[in-house]
């Protein structure tokens, strides 16, 4: 005897081994013994073999209508052998009740079931409902399949056009057309972003990573919204007018001008130094629009030959400083003796006359270490700069950071928008046009006048940081220990920089750390109460989400300039290509001729700090990576060598 029967959901057939009442022990057509419980079995049968029902059944049921077997069933509940035996018309045999049962149980649409071998047919309303969803998944499924194929032939659907950065950055995966654009991925094998490159949705690798970013940080775009930006008329009329003549010292594309420097002889000997910080603070507050925009924003961003700016461009024009005017300012001086010793020092709101805004490139052919140690030729503000420039040198050492040696270099990057160049990256399919063509200048960190800027800026935030402490004025320091540099709403040391402690003040154009700030500075050097107090929300969420937001910021910047590194590369071009590096770890080196650490293929075990040569076999842009290959030692360095201690990931101590 064979036996029907159900177990997890599925039919099976076993022949019978023993029948002992309540249980049989069967065998199953594997071979397999097994013991089913009586009230299991669905059928017994002698024909056909147990191995041969289950095939036949599914054969028949195959041809079995089921709209057919729910229009003549009855409306109450029945088991399968019943209409089984109404649908052939006599007593079925082991087969045809199979096929009925694997139909049943195979319509859910048209069949609800109600136990073991026991069905209702669906009330029509009901049946109606289901057939009308399975009707739409039928379409939905076609247009997928058909989206699918128009992906996979290089075309953009139509449906797509709208949905694109979701599609690349946050893909919803309930949606037709993700399913479409991933099925079409998994076909062609290409990731999202070469796929829609393919297709013509996205038109270069540069789109990619700034759309990415965008995505997330500011998804109503970087345009601002309708609030008054112009500078608030008497804003600063009534401040008392510096008796100086100021200059700013910046790179060639500065806009933000943050700070400059004056330098006034005194009667009695030595000079008056002073340190002058625009002052947006004074002509809005936290709580007005440009505060909440600023507040939102956090910082500008930057990215080679672009920036998104943290406040409009007319109120950037309205308070930088700015040659030829007389600008809103915080300023701090210090009046030194002829021997450089600190003898007082005064902070007060004022307006400050700009009387030039020098730039790095015209100035530094000029005024630099070796010029300093000759005879320095004629500049602007010559003797300003060389006073300056050895007042930095004191400030330095009394840090007790002096003759630190600066081993790395910065890098400049310059984009021709008006130039474009090829995007292949070695893919096959995923060639695209790149915007923009770069140029990659060194200099060597720590010149005279990144050194007179840094130590002037340093003197005044710790400065500024001391009065606030000492005069319980929340403010958001920056401190750093064990290695870590953090924010804190608490006053501590700044290791790196030597400081008991320190805040971020003097670039409040650019952001909302140094302009809330400076809101909390102003206030105090007025005698007013500060808008912000220790335990507000407001404070420490600002602190939380400055901090996050600098971060990611930051993080994006050096994705941009990886990018821009490879698009140089390219522009050279990577047969001939040929780098220089220096060994960090591992497989890992830091490029010399760019600010760029690639993992070697194929590098021996070699000291670290050794100089090797090092070619590129292709860029891939879309991954933001290169692959490069181990071509020979250059030289060894030992391992106490400055420039192999340089290697190290530098902290930054701002």
């Amino acid at each position: 005897m064979n036996i029907l029967f159900e177990e997890e959901g599925s039919f099976k057939a076993a022949s019978v081994m023993a029948d002992n009442n309540t249980t049989l022990q069967v065998e199953l057509p594997t071979g397999k013994r097994c013991k089913v419980k009586a009230a299991n079995v669905l059928l017994q049968f002698e024909t056909p073999r147990a191995s041969d029902l289950l095939a036949a059944a599914e054969s028949e049921a195959a041809a079995i209508d089921a709209a057919f077997l729910w229009e003549n069933c009855l409306d109450g509940e029945f088991g399968f052998m019943e209409l089984a035996q109404d649908y052939v018309g006599h007593v079925p045999s082991a087969i045809e009740a199979t096929s009925i049962l694997l139909c049943l149980q195979s319509s859910p649409v048209h069949f609800h079931r109600k136990g073991k071998g026991r069905f209702r047919r669906a009330p029509p309303e009901i049946l109606q409902a289901a057939l009308a969803g399975l009707e739409k998944k039928r379409q939905q499924q076609e247009q997928i399949d058909r989206m699918t194929g128009e992906l996979v032939a290089g075309q953009l659907p139509p449906e797509l056009s709208s949905l694109l950065p979701q599609l690349l950055y946050k893909p919803d995966r309930n949606r037709p057309e993700v399913k479409a654009f991933e099925a079409a991925c998994g076909n062609t094998g290409l990731s999202a972003a070469r796929l829609l490159m393919r297709c013509g949705g996205l038109s270069s690798a540069h789109d990619y990573h700034l759309g990415r970013f965008l995505f997330e940080y500011f998804p109503q775009g970087t345009g601002f919204a309708d609030i008054p930006a112009d500078v608030p008329a008497g804003v600063a009329e009534d401040l008392p007018v510096a008796p100086v003549a100021a200059f700013s010292i910046d790179d060639a594309h500065t806009t933000e001008i943050d700070d400059a420097f004056s330098v006034v002889p005194r009667a009695g000997g030595g000079w008056r130094i002073g340190i002058h910080i625009a002052a947006p603070a004074l002509g809005f507050q936290p709580q007005d629009a440009l505060g909440a925009l600023a507040r939102q924003r956090l910082s500008t961003v930057y990215m080679p030959g672009r920036k998104i700016t943290m406040l409009p461009e007319a109120v950037v024009d309205g308070y930088t400083l700015a040659a030829g005017r007389t600008c809103p300012a915080v300023s701090v001086y210090l009046d030194i003796g002829s021997d450089f010793t600190l003898q007082a020092r005064e902070s007060c709101v004022e307006r400050v006359p700009v009387v030039a805004n020098l730039r790095h490139h015209e100035i530094e052919p000029l005024f630099n270490e070796h010029t300093l140690a000759g005879t320095l030729p004629e500049l602007p503000f010559r003797d300003e700069l060389k006073l300056l420039w050895e007042f930095a040198h004191v400030l330095e050492a009394g840090r007790g950071k002096a003759g630190q040696a600066q081993n790395q270099n910065d890098y400049n990057f310059t984009v021709d928008w008006t130039q474009a160049g090829s995007g292949d990256d070695g893919i096959e399919g995923t060639e695209s046009t790149e915007p923009g063509w770069v140029c990659i200048e060194q200099r060597q960190r720590g010149s005279p006048l990144d050194k007179l800027v840094s130590e002037l800026m340093i003197v005044a935030n710790s400065g500024w940081a001391r009065d606030l402490a000492d005069a319980a004025v929340p403010a958001l320091y920056r401190a750093q220990t064990s290695g870590k540099v953090r924010m804190t709403t608490v006053a501590a040391p700044h290791e790196g920089l030597g400081v008991d402690c320190y805040v971020w003040l003097t670039s409040p154009l650019r952001r909302y750390a140094d302009l809330l700030n400076q809101w909390q500075l102003i206030a105090w050097l007025q005698d007013e109460s500060p808008p912000f107090s220790a335990k507000s929300t407001e404070f420490l969420s600002a602190l939380r989400d400055f901090e996050l937001t600098y971060a990611a910021y930051g993080e994006f910047q050096r994705g941009m300039e990886r990018y821009w590194c490879l698009r140089w590369m390219q522009q050279e071009g990577l047969a001939d290509l040929v780098l220089e590096a220096r060994v960090i770890r591992d497989e890992l080196v830091r490029l010399e001729r760019l600010p760029l650490v690639l993992r070697l293929t194929g590098l021996p075990a070699l000291v670290t700090g050794c100089r090797v040569r090092v070619g590129i076999e292709r860029v891939e842009l879309i991954e933001n990576e290169a692959r490069a290959t181990f071509l020979g030692v250059i030289e060894e360095m030992p391992a106490s060598d400055p420039a192999v201690v340089a290697l190290g990931e530098g902290q930054s101590a701002g």
